[in-house]
């Protein structure tokens, strides 16, 4: 049942939400917070969501039992598109797609909890497919002009478990994104937790103007199969965005700028257990033409990882990577892009840059180099301490070819191996003067 709220029916209707459907948390947690990216932004300037209209609440109850409450929720979406606030303020269930790129000047208010049916089977039918890396997803928002808020108490569930112990048993299983931004232009997700992805926790893509404040993202797995490819945030041929002030703990990519993502601020993000802040996987796709270009990243925490700062491209021919991922071949660029103030705890290596992404047969990779330039790369501000697993090696700097890697910088680098040795670096095909660490 959707409750729709007009100026008139205001105060009754809130005491029918909270008798119908337990604990209301009041109007005042309705309004849209303000989030601004903060202290860098694309260009400089974001553009201003208007109010949406005071009258104009659509709330959701949820079904008995724990049932799909997906329809009740596109039809709260349906009445308050176009200027309304839609309000999930309880515990619901979502177990069939849902496609809300339909969206325009709408905001939504995820005070509850939201889960995600963990059948396995179905999804695997009913997902929403993408070509790109075997991505699908379980529901997608889009549109223009969306702010999504939790104001810290919302909460998406994923179900990961099911998917993580499946992933064991089929290491093909082609597992769902957690939350799917898909041609928004203009919007905000904010003041939410994500728990347990099956698969990646975000992926914005074809998206332009959105701004990211303030996420709680958790993958904890309870069986000895962990949580698998949990990145925290991907950007695929989406422009000025910007994630910022949030937490993760997962197993992949804290944040991954994939093909075409451009104009990106990454800033304030404390990311346990990852793979690094990374530029790529790029190149994967032979003609595919890849360009992640004007990335900034600022004032980031990373520990227990396998990278603090990463950039990682294919060689430039198709190699089987892993089961269900090959690549290779793929050209394209990456250009302008900085890594400012990036403080590393046990990472394995502070800064990594790979052009033989996932290959172990270095020698063959190193015979058909990379399609993939990069040029105008700076690391600077780098603090912390490495993990054993290459001490004293703290980084690693390899291009495949000295035509490939232009104008790479690294200054006020200031890194240690637990050892107490002194620090080394891995810097081949660069020119080495712009590097200032002790390369070997």
């Amino acid at each position: 049942m959707v409750l729709y709220a007009s100026v008139v029916a205001l105060t009754y209707l809130t005491s029918i939400a909270g008798a119908v459907a337990g604990p209301f948390h009041g109007y005042s947690s309705l309004a849209r917070p303000e989030i601004k990216p903060w202290p860098h932004a694309p260009g400089g300037h974001y553009p201003v969501s208007p109010p949406r209209h005071h009258g104009r609440y659509c709330f959701v109850e949820p079904s008995h039992h724990g049932g799909d409450d997906a329809g009740k929720i596109l039809s709260a979406f349906r009445q308050c598109n176009y200027g309304g606030t839609v309000v999930l303020d309880k515990n619901y269930t979502i177990a069939s797609p849902l496609d809300l790129t339909f969206l325009n000047q709408v905001d939504v208010a995820i005070l509850g909890t939201i889960n995600f049916s963990g059948d396995i089977d179905y999804w695997k039918e009913h997902s929403f497919k993408y070509a790109y890396q075997n991505a699908s997803a379980m529901w997608k928002f889009g549109g223009r002009d969306v702010n999504i808020f939790g104001n810290g108490v919302g909460r998406i569930n994923g179900n990961g478990q099911p998917w993580y112990d499946g992933l064991a048993v089929d290491p093909l299983l082609q597992r769902p994104v957690l939350f799917l931004v898909d041609g928004l232009h203009g919007g905000s997700v904010t003041g939410l937790r994500m728990d347990n992805p099956p698969s990646w926790f975000n992926l914005i893509a074809n998206s332009s103007n959105i701004v990211v404040s303030d996420l709680n993202l958790q993958a904890v797995s309870t069986s000895a199969n962990l949580a698998k490819n949990s990145d925290g945030w991907d950007t695929y041929r989406s422009d000025s965005v910007v994630i910022q002030n949030s937490i993760i703990n997962n197993d992949d990519d804290c944040v991954s700028f994939k093909p075409n993502s451009t104009n990106i601020v990454v800033q304030g993000l404390n990311c346990n257990g990852s793979h690094g802040i990374s530029v790529g996987s790029l190149g994967q796709y032979p003609d595919e033409f890849d360009i992640v270009e004007n990335i900034y990243v600022y004032n980031v925490s990373l520990s227990n990882a396998s990278d603090g700062a990463r950039i990682k491209v294919w060689p430039g021919a198709f190699t089987n990577f892993q089961s269900s991922l090959s690549g290779g071949g793929g050209s394209g660029y990456v250009k302008n892009v900085t890594y400012d103030g990036v403080f590393n705890t046990n990472n394995d290596w502070a800064i990594e840059l790979t052009q033989c992404y996932g290959q172990k047969n270095l020698t063959l990779c190193n015979e058909y180099p990379s399609s993939m330039i990069i040029s105008d790369i700076l690391f600077k501000n780098v603090y912390g301490t490495t993990s054993k697993k290459y001490d004293p090696k703290v980084g690693t700097l390899v291009c495949s070819d000295t035509s490939k890697c232009h104008n790479i910088q690294a200054h006020n680098i200031s890194v240690s191996p637990p050892s107490g040795k002194t620090a080394t670096w891995v810097c081949t095909n660069l020119d080495n003067s712009l590097l200032d660490i002790n390369c070997i």
